[in-house]
């Protein structure tokens, strides 16, 4: 299937249209999102991305993400990506993004202005396993020291968000506003 990604400015203003692979492949700008989901105690709930994924198979990073469709909103596309890989939903709130570049296995390029949604539930994932392998909650501290002690289990966008937004990430799973 083949998927166009909306490219953009650093101002998150749209600039056309690229398919998917070639967008990562030229490292282009696009809008991606990058959905967090807290449960009661705090915790993140991490995907482990299935094997077969076109890149950054098997690793672990945040509950969900993707691109949004041309003419989809970032809440949107964040809600359809969370039901399409990890089978529920709840309320998203956008926060806050970033930007950032990195290069990927395969000759890929991530190069991201990336809107961060957080999401609050208890549910227990139904896992789409074309897409997710496994799960698991995991405290922000325990996040940030297990990527300080093992990186490459995670992917190069988680770690960029944890390094970089950990604080407002820490306020975010205490439901505190920033």
């Amino acid at each position: 299937i083949q998927q166009n990604v909306i490219l953009v400015d650093e101002h998150d203003q749209e600039v056309g249209l690229m398919e998917k692979m070639e967008a990562h492949q030229k490292g282009l700008l696009h809008r991606a999102f990058s959905v967090l989901v807290f449960n009661d105690n705090g915790e993140l709930l991490l995907q482990r991305r299935a094997f077969g994924k076109y890149h950054s198979e098997g690793l672990w990073t945040n509950t969900c993400c993707s691109h949004p469709y041309p003419g989809e909103s970032i809440l949107e596309a964040g809600k359809r990506r969370l039901f399409e890989e990890m089978g529920f939903s709840c309320e998203l709130t956008q926060e806050f993004s970033f930007l950032y570049k990195a290069d990927l296995e395969n000759g890929l390029i991530e190069h991201e202005l990336d809107h961060v949604l957080i999401g609050f539930s208890d549910e227990t994932p139904h896992l789409n396993l074309e897409e997710v392998s496994a799960f698991k909650w995991m405290s922000v501290d325990n996040i940030k020291s297990d990527i300080l002690e093992n990186p490459l289990n995670y992917t190069a966008w988680f770690r960029i968000l944890i390094k970089e937004h950990e604080s407002k990430i820490q306020n975010l799973a205490t439901n505190e506003s920033l």
